[in-house]
């Protein structure tokens, strides 16, 4: 049996390509052929596609069907459903404790989603801002859609700032009502309300922007990434409105939290994603009619469609049953 996965060959060139077979399946593991993966736009672009080491082997999020499971596994069987954050491979060879079953009744390929919910559900655990405050997400990408979704689910009032027509259609399609062009500075019944923004832009004058309008002593938390320098703006703009209007301004690292839980650390990654998955389940967050469904061995074009900006759905998923792998 061949064992397949996709790679960065060289800039902006992405294969399918024959990988090594797996090796020894360890006591504390499971392993598996992959149902199907999600392609990180973000991280995956500009880090894998676009970076300068090759070749990488990208993808953190997978959904496969458990074939053989290690002697000391327990309350997992063969045939079980499963998420991981795995690579974009044929195979998903993983521990078990980072593996979570997918809900019976939740389609793979949203559950794979439930990898990028975690991003911004850390900053859902750690905020300070309470059910019924006002929280504004700028830049509605994958990360900042779900992450609307996730705070308006968690009873907070949701603001949507985001440049890109078909993206705001996308989210009013959603049930958003109050969404943006641009951050609403001058709107005297928005400005200095906002207890928490969640910049997902990686754009530094939407965190201008969003401290703007950000209440005293409310967060800014930044979750996108800062590819590149977008802007001629100085730090002293920002610095400012962070001294004067003691505004907690800070990293979205998603990392914060630990991986798994422990006794006095309830919280952690992977709490984050059973959230995720169970909400998925329950329809709480919508992502019918925004996940394109791609062949691995087509990796390519989708790459090239995402840096293109050329799909129109938010989300890429390679489904590995049309590879033949």
């Amino acid at each position: 049996m061949k064992h397949r996965a996709v790679a960065i060959t060289a800039r902006e060139k992405a294969e399918l390509v024959e990988v090594a077979a797996p090796g020894a399946l360890m006591s504390g593991e499971v392993r598996g052929p992959t149902i199907c993966s999600l392609i990180s736009p973000g991280t995956e672009l500009a880090y894998n596609y676009t970076g300068d080491k090759f070749p990488t082997f990208p993808g953190y999020s997978a959904v496969f069907r458990a074939q053989e499971v290690g002697s000391e596994v327990r309350g997992i069987a063969p045939g079980t459903i499963l998420f991981c954050m795995g690579p974009h491979r044929s195979f998903q060879q993983a521990e078990a404790k980072d593996t979570l079953p997918v809900p019976e009744g939740l389609a793979p390929e949203k559950a794979v989603i439930a990898r990028l919910m975690g991003v911004s559900m850390t900053t859902l655990m750690t905020t300070a801002a309470r059910p019924g405050d006002r929280v504004m997400v700028t830049g509605a990408g994958p990360v900042g859609y779900l992450a609307a979704q996730m705070f308006r689910s968690s009873g907070y009032e949701v603001l949507i700032v985001e440049p890109d027509d078909e993206r705001r259609r996308s989210v009013r399609a959603a049930g958003f009502t109050e969404v943006f062009e641009k951050v609403p500075c001058d709107d005297a019944s928005i400005a200095g309300t906002v207890a928490l923004a969640v910049e997902c832009s990686g754009h530094e004058g939407a965190v201008l922007d969003s401290c703007k309008v950000a209440r005293a002593r409310g967060e800014v938390v930044l979750v996108g990434v800062p590819w590149r320098r977008r802007t001629e703006l100085y730090a002293q703009e920002v610095l400012s409105l962070v001294f004067f209007r003691y505004i907690v301004l800070r990293s979205g690292w998603e990392w914060e939290l630990p991986i798994h839980a422990s006794e006095f650390r309830p919280h952690s990654n992977f709490s984050g994603f059973a959230t995720a998955l169970r909400w998925l389940a329950e329809g709480r967050i919508a992502v019918d009619g925004l996940i394109t469904i791609v062949n691995p061995r087509d990796a390519q074009s989708a790459y090239q469609d995402l840096l293109r900006h050329k799909r129109g759905e938010l989300f890429t998923v390679f489904d590995w049953g049309l590879s033949g792998a």
